[in-house]
């Protein structure tokens, strides 16, 4: 069981505090707990989230930033929704590190905070055990990204599910758009095809002509759909799907590679090291309860 303590600053936003209270309170793994005069949990906690708040720009009390200071100190990760990312920062706890918040106060967080490398249209930004979000809808991504990290993409799945939500949005992708794209845009049956066929091989070219489009002018809608190119998207499905098979299922490390499409499983092996960050064996022997869960 890990403790989350949501610290609620004064005048904090409903919706960003009801967002993590609620999604974060559908995983059984996680002891969810709302701190507000009282902040003598948080220091504690295994995952601080901050949710955002009017008027970022008054340096919250001392016992609110001490209490960041110490779960940071203790190795807490510490998540922000919107302009939480101002107390973390006001925590100095953002120094030199990759940080976002909604677009409407990206510039203030640059102005207040030049320490800070304030990252621009992002949905969340991790950097090392700080997760950074935009306001509303982002920070219910964020919320399943922890779940994810703690809990694999199965209980993400079911998560998005009880909140009606995508489990699969990466933190890399725009807030918005500048420019609405034309209907023949509309990309969806294509990727709903690569879904289908991700153990195949797949090529930019085959997705453009499925989609009716030329080459470049495929990636530049399909970019400005999904916020990624072609590839990465392919390989970012790729990836979730072994890393469901690997909760899920017993299969060979070999025949996974073989049906999400990585061909060998030394390829295998080095993309998701590369995109998780530890070893497909490694994945599965800490989420192994899921499978035998699923056996029960």
């Amino acid at each position: 069981m890990l403790t989350v303590a949501i610290l609620a600053l004064p005048d904090v936003y409903p919706l960003d505090l009801s967002i993590p209270a609620h999604v974060l309170g559908t995983q059984s793994g996680y002891d969810v707990r709302v701190c507000a005069e009282d902040v003598s949990e948080v220091p504690n906690a295994d995952i601080v989230v901050v949710p955002g708040y009017e008027n970022p720009e008054i340096k919250p009390a001392g016992e609110y930033l001490d209490a960041l200071r110490e779960a940071a100190g203790r190795g807490a990760r510490i998540a922000a929704i919107c302009t939480g990312t101002f107390a973390l920062a006001a925590a100095d706890l953002l120094d030199g590190r990759d940080a976002t918040t909604h677009w409407r106060y990206l510039e203030p967080l640059r102005a207040l905070h030049p320490l800070v490398k304030v990252v621009e249209n992002r949905l969340f930004v991790e950097d090392g055990n700080f997760l950074t979000s935009a306001g509303g809808g982002a920070g219910i991504d964020a919320c399943l990204h922890l779940i994810r990290s703690d809990f694999g993409v199965a209980a993400a799945v079911e998560a998005g599910k009880e909140v009606v939500a995508s489990p699969v949005r990466d933190g890399a992708q725009p807030q918005y758009v500048d420019v609405l794209s034309p209907v023949r845009a509309d990309l969806s049956e294509v990727r709903s095809w690569a879904m289908e066929h991700l153990g195949e091989p797949i090529t930019v070219d085959q997705l453009a002509e499925r989609g009716n489009l030329g080459r470049r002018t495929f990636i530049r809608h399909f970019e400005r759909e999904t916020g990624y190119s072609p590839m990465r998207w392919v390989t970012m499905q790729r990836v979730l799907s072994a890393r469901r098979l690997l909760e899920t299922s017993d299969w060979p490390v070999d025949r996974i590679a073989a049906v999400a499409g990585f061909g060998t499983g030394s390829n295998f092996r080095a993309v998701f090291r590369r995109e998780v960050g530890t070893t497909p064996t490694a994945y599965r022997k800490a989420h192994a309860c899921e499978f035998t869960n699923s056996k029960r």
